[in-house]
């Protein structure tokens, strides 16, 4: 195993919790906007995170409804319109209550940055939904601190196709196993191991008891270092955050693990 290049962070439930208390909060004040009675309570969202895009769970869902508009057409300018309203409020919601950072996460993010290590962003939720949480938590110059930032627009098939991620590497010249993925989801899992690149998973609310296959670790967060598999052992200050070099040696080992759902 190459020594690490760069760590690739997935956003949504992975930098930030962000799909319960965020994106599901603004689609319902989108709903709410357009004068539409649908409303998407905690369950239903967990449902709908099956699949990928904001816009895409819109059109799944009015699959389901008898009030959706009745051509293809009109719900797909009915998507957009929401998907639009949507990622405002979301914007307004970062800005205000705040979304805060995954415990651990920072200080990972530090570590990177003091050992030359290459931070990415490789999601396909929008940039402007990237764009509000990175700057509302590392401020204005945020884009400076990432090597690559790769969102939904960059992309024509999204995760679990692994596009996002092998445009990531070509932007930042690295091979797969010069890097890390550290994602939550079975679909963000799936697009890293399709582009050979190997998988951390700090399990999200909304995917911790998910089937995750393939993965080099996973654990309850990077902010322990108790509870994971494969096992670490406790740092010399007891129970301190996961590091880069538990990543390397993660990922030097080659193994998998899976949890099955």
């Amino acid at each position: 195993m190459n020594p690490l290049k760069a760590v690739l962070w997935d956003v949504d439930g992975t930098l930030v919790e962000s799909e319960r208390d965020g994106h599901r909060v603004a689609f319902n004040l989108a709903f709410e906007a357009l004068g539409l009675a649908w409303r998407w309570d905690e369950a239903r969202y967990g449902e709908l995170l099956r699949i990928t895009g904001g816009r895409e769970r819109l059109m799944n869902d009015m699959t389901t409804r008898t009030d959706a508009p009745a051509t293809a057409d009109e719900r797909d300018a009915l998507a957009r319109d929401l998907h639009a309203r949507k990622n405002r409020y979301f914007a307004e919601l970062v800005g205000s209550a705040g979304l805060p950072l995954r415990p651990g996460v920072a200080a990972l993010m530090r570590e990177c940055a003091e050992r030359g290590v290459a931070l990415g962003v490789v999601t396909t939720t929008s940039r402007v939904n990237v764009e509000a949480l990175l700057q509302a938590h590392l401020g204005a110059p945020w884009r400076d601190r990432f090597a690559a930032v790769v969102c939904g627009e960059d992309v024509r098939n999204k995760k679990p196709d692994p596009e996002a991620y092998r445009l990531a590497l070509r932007t930042l010249g690295i091979g797969p196993l010069e890097a890390v993925a550290i994602e939550d989801s079975p679909g963000g899992v799936a697009a890293a191991r399709a582009a050979d690149v190997p998988v951390v998973v700090p399990l999200s609310a909304y995917f911790a008891r998910a089937t995750i296959e393939g993965a080099v670790a996973i654990g309850p967060g990077l902010h322990t270092r108790a509870g994971w598999r494969p096992a670490l052992h406790p740092g010399a200050c007891g129970d301190g955050p996961v590091t880069l070099d538990d990543l390397q040696g993660w990922c030097a080992q080659m193994d998998t693990v899976s949890q099955y759902g």
